[in-house]
């Protein structure tokens, strides 16, 4: 064989597994994992992508998946990447024999990972002989077409030009398909009974606060890394372990009622540990919110720079790691130092709030089993008493009456209702042979006939209205200003603009509108200290006013426009010869 036959030839197989280059793999700090679906494009995508990783834990086989995913798990811890499928089913053979199944059958909803020996009575062999290679293959393509696993030709295992043919695979982790196998095997391996708030961590936090400012302060960048990392990650801890407490604690209050002595046996121990996280929460708080600031003190921005510089991933650009290395900061910032904005409230003095809350309620229940338990009395030791009853009934008779007592489902609901129509069917007639009557859902289900109802919700629209008032009020005030401009001279002397081409039709329209001698007048908005009033006299000769629309001329006609005086609460009238311009009088025409 030639060095050109030392591997498939080009095209035909596909090469060395890289980052990215299979279906489902993500390239490691590839920005688009956080991504949601329409923010850019091919989003959504890559979602699909991701979500087919999880295939293997609802397929028909999961359990053998499982097993072989396993195995590649305790390669990984060992430094072994590559795996072939004699590799996997070698595995196999030492951890347990074979993939099993749940003793009710392929159709349970979760499937353990584990060996017959450490739990005997979960799990029976599905076969006698173990999972040999051939078996283990198919499932290993399957994991590929997936992208939980990546695939790559192993030229050194072909002896014979037939192995050559055969073309053998090795396979490796993915780095999205190794995430999908951990979060499954978080989930199959959580115990959700522990439950607890991160008290003890809040010292820790104080300590590393002030060892960042000392770290930031004199320039060690590698310190400033490692010690981010650590409050990042425990303050993700705490987060994630008061999200599962509060959780937890809501189960048992629900399941309380059923099982009370569950609820009584850890009462103390779950309100003393309340008590001393909301304590020591309330004490440290201060303490961390000054940490803080004594690292800001040091520089924010040289702190980012420095963790960025150190951080390994190198795939990510230095603007991309520090942008992540802000948010944490900002994150980390606001669970105990508020932005500034009035009543905001950090996630500590939340988290407080949150448990004073549940000691509250955890109080409350208490009170509520106490007292049931003093009584003697509650649902449980009812419907216990109730089903002695009915046992000790001595015919059906005497339980179907009983049944109608304690349920009250034979008392019939309408007897205060007729039909509508007593000729038909009069009150007198047998309910053995009148038809049903038809009742209301109300009188069915409460035994109470339906009310009216409350009258109707009054719309009213004061924004409208309001908007409406403010129009119209600014229409009377631009009206009052163009009237107080056009008696401020002369009209026949300049050119009127709009508005006060306006004001003056109006008047002259006013002013028509009378044989006698009148004076048309517009009011302002406080009354007569803002109007004007017009006057129609005699002229000599023909009169033009000049308007922003055209020249209005007038025959033998003169306007004078002044500013109403008021006498005795009355506005001033015209005098002498002054007239109304009539139809035969005013002519308007256009330049």
């Amino acid at each position: 064989m030639t060095d050109s036959d030392d591997g498939p030839p080009f095209g035909d197989q596909p090469g060395p597994a890289t980052l990215g280059d299979q279906p489902g793999s993500a390239v490691l700090g590839d920005p688009r994992g956080s991504a949601v679906p329409g923010d850019q494009p091919g989003s959504a995508l890559l979602w699909d992508e991701r979500l087919r990783l999880f295939s293997f834990a609802t397929a028909e086989k999961r359990a053998e998946y499982l097993w072989v995913l396993r195995a590649f798990d305790s390669a990984r811890a060992a430094y072994v990447v590559l795996l072939h499928a004699d590799d996997v089913a070698d595995w196999i053979r030492r951890n347990g024999g074979r993939a099993r199944v749940a003793e009710s059958g392929p159709s349970q909803d979760t499937d353990e990972i584990g060996t017959a020996e450490a739990q005997p009575g979960l799990f029976r062999r599905a076969d006698a002989a173990p999972l040999s290679a051939a078996e283990i293959g198919p499932l290993l393509d399957q994991l590929h077409q997936w992208g939980v696993l990546e695939r790559s030709y192993d030229g050194t295992r072909a002896a014979t030009l037939a192995e050559y043919r055969n073309r053998h695979y090795v396979y490796q982790f993915s780095q999205a398909g190794f995430q999908a196998y951990r979060a499954v095997a978080g989930v199959l391996e959580a115990r959700l009974d522990e439950a607890s708030l991160s008290r003890l961590v809040l010292p820790e936090l104080l300590a590393d606060l002030h060892t960042l400012a000392e770290a930031n302060r004199a320039g060690d960048a590698e310190r400033v890394y490692r010690i981010l990392r650590r409050l990042d990650a425990a303050l993700s801890d705490m987060a994630a372990r008061a999200a599962h407490f509060y959780l937890s604690l809501g189960d048992l209050v629900r399941t309380t009622e059923i099982t009370p002595e569950s609820f009584l046996a850890h009462k103390d121990a779950l309100l003393a540990h309340m008590r001393e996280f909301s304590m020591d929460l309330a004490r440290f708080v201060p303490r961390l919110a000054a940490a803080i600031g004594e690292i800001e003190e040091t520089g924010v921005d040289e702190l980012i720079a420095r963790a960025a510089s150190c951080d390994e991933r190198v795939l990510l650009s230095a603007a991309e790691r520090e942008a992540d290395w802000r948010a944490r900061w900002h994150g980390l910032r606001t669970w105990f130092v508020t932005s500034g904005g009035d009543g905001e409230s950090t996630e500590a003095d939340r988290l407080r709030e949150a448990t004073m809350s549940a000691i509250a309620a955890v109080l409350s229940l208490l009170r509520r089993v106490t007292e049931t338990r003093r009584g003697g009395v509650s649902r449980e030791s009812a419907l216990r008493h109730l089903a002695g009853w009915f046992t000790a009934a001595p015919t059906a008779d005497s339980a179907h009456a009983l049944f109608d007592a304690v349920f009250g489902l034979g008392r019939p609901r309408h007897l205060a209702m007729e039909h509508p129509d007593a000729d038909i069917v009069p009150a007198t007639r047998s309910w053995w042979e009148a038809p049903p009557l038809e009742i209301s859902r109300t009188l069915a289900e409460t035994g109470r006939p339906p009310s009216a109802g409350a009258p109707g919700r009054i719309q009213r629209n004061d924004a409208g209205i309001r908007r409406l008032r403010e129009a119209q009020l600014a229409a009377q005030r631009a009206r009052a200003e163009a009237a107080q401009s056009l008696a401020a001279a002369d009209v026949h002397e300049r050119v009127l603009d709009e508005r006060e081409t306006e004001v003056l039709l109006r008047l002259l329209d006013a002013a028509s509108t009378a044989w006698v001698p009148v004076s048309g007048r517009v009011a302002g908005t406080t009354g007569s200290d803002s109007g004007v009033t017009l006057t129609v006299s005699e002229h000599p000769e023909p009169t033009v006013v000049r308007t922003s629309r055209g020249l209005l001329h007038l025959n033998n006609r003169k306007l004078d426009v002044r500013a109403t005086k008021s006498r005795g609460g009355h506005p001033e009238r015209g005098r002498g010869k002054d007239t109304v311009a009539s139809d035969t009088g005013t002519t308007g025409g256009a330049a």
